[in-house]
């Protein structure tokens, strides 16, 4: 079965070479994958082109919808791995979307990418298959808070973060827009004992401006909870756009 992936213009699939920008691998060099679909929908999401399309009304604040044909496109395995090998990075980041819908046809990608260091971001929703999680290095998790518009009981269920807290690959990024937000940070992190050494906290923003302006007082609270402050570089470098 072929991986559905996001495209970078209509029939180009989303794959490319650039620096890790956000979390625990923050100005890295890798190679990105960017897969369609997600099963949340967050109305601050900044790939909301992998799964608003035309007749899903669930809100976004651009309440812009997508052409489905436009911007999703499928891929062999094979031919997945091929233009992943191609770009020559030893650091495969697979993002989306919610990569773990596609966890089997995933696993038969990796399986092609021996040498390579997989890393996988995810919402946290969804329970990665044993063929897939035998193949991960790290899982960058992301559990979206009240302000993502999601349920709680979607977003954030209680037995697949528990899940994530004793998984020793996992990290935790947390998408902040707001110091009341760190209040629900921290209830996460104390009902799954969480580490705070594992716990990155990410400012809210699709423009230079505003991530520094929320990193600013963002900063003083990570340092106060001995949390890590994440950045968002690809926004400074390149801007909101696909494929950096």
């Amino acid at each position: 079965m072929p991986l559905t992936l996001a495209t970078t213009t209509p029939g180009e699939p989303e794959i490319f070479a650039s620096i890790q920008g956000e979390g625990a691998s923050m100005g890295k060099s890798c190679t990105f994958v960017r897969l369609s679909r997600c099963n949340l929908a967050c109305v601050w999401c900044d790939t909301a082109y992998t799964w608003r399309f035309e007749g899903d009304n669930r809100p976004h604040r651009d309440d812009e919808t997508y052409a489905r044909t436009a911007n999703q496109v499928t891929l062999s395995e094979e031919e997945t791995a091929a233009r992943i090998v191609a770009l020559g990075q030893h650091r495969l980041v697979i993002t989306g979307g919610e990569p773990l819908l596609q966890a089997p046809a995933l696993a038969r990608m990796i399986a092609h990418l021996p040498e390579t260091h997989i890393e996988i971001e995810t919402n946290g929703t969804v329970a990665p298959t044993p063929a897939l999680d035998a193949l991960v290095h790290q899982y960058n998790v992301s559990p979206k808070l009240a302000h993502s518009g999601n349920p709680a009981e979607l977003a954030l269920p209680p037995e697949r973060l528990a899940h994530w807290a004793a998984e020793p690959r996992a990290w935790f990024k947390f998408v902040v827009a707001e110091p009341a937000d760190v209040d629900q940070v921290v209830a996460v992190q104390e009902a799954h004992a969480i580490a705070p050494a594992r716990i990155f906290l990410m400012p809210e923003g699709r423009d230079s401006a505003t991530v520094r302006t929320r990193a600013r007082w963002l900063a003083q609270i990570c340092s106060d909870r001995e949390f890590n402050l994440s950045d968002r570089l690809h926004i400074h470098l390149f801007g909101d756009t696909r494929g950096t």
